[in-house]
């Protein structure tokens, strides 16, 4: 009856110890799903990035005043350029996002410069960028989310805690950047 009781213990704990590791190996495959989700758009961020001088050298010679609008992509790719965390580097996308949303708005009134082939083929390069980000950042949040419940659900909350694992936040779009883009026309605008 001892071995009995002995070999029971001994699954139990057996048990527990490999419900534990399956814990943890979950909760370390979801983190790092959520780094290979940030690096996807980073790899997207960097390309939109390269593009930037191109496009800013196009346009230079057409849009005589609207230097604010060019300047905004400059601040935005130096931002970018700056950026250590993926916090800094989310701000600097999102301030990109909305100069090229006001550059693109704008080219609307240069009929040369819309007509200009090297101008029509980076701008739509560029929206392609922009549509394979936004499909990246909702990988991302997807991630994001199934990352945050694990680690908030029994059992998994104690391993998480154990791990020193915190809840990431998701990528937000600012309010800024869901009002509609604000067009100036002329050199006294």
């Amino acid at each position: 009856m001892n071995t009995i009781i002995q070999l029971a213990f001994g699954f139990a704990i057996v048990g527990v110890a490999w419900y534990a590791v399956t814990i943890f190996n979950g909760l370390v495959a979801l983190k790092n799903d959520i780094d290979k989700a940030w690096a996807n758009i980073d790899v997207m961020l960097k390309q939109r990035h390269d593009e930037l001088p191109k496009l800013l050298d196009v346009c230079k010679g057409y849009m005589d005043y609207e230097r604010d609008t060019l300047q905004k992509i400059t601040q935005a790719r130096s931002m970018y350029q700056q950026a250590s965390t993926i916090d800094q580097k989310a701000q600097a996308d999102q301030s990109m996002t909305s100069a090229l949303r006001s550059l693109f708005a704008v080219a609307e009134n240069y009929p040369d410069l819309k007509a200009n082939n090297n101008f029509v083929m980076l701008q739509k390069r560029i929206t392609e960028l922009e549509s394979q980000i936004a499909d990246r950042r909702e990988f991302y949040n997807d991630s994001v989310n199934a990352f945050n419940i694990r680690i908030q659900q029994m059992p998994d909350t104690f391993v998480a805690s154990f791990m020193k694992l915190a809840p990431k936040p998701m990528f937000k779009v600012e309010e800024a950047d869901k009002a509609d883009v604000k067009m100036a026309f002329g050199a006294g605008a």
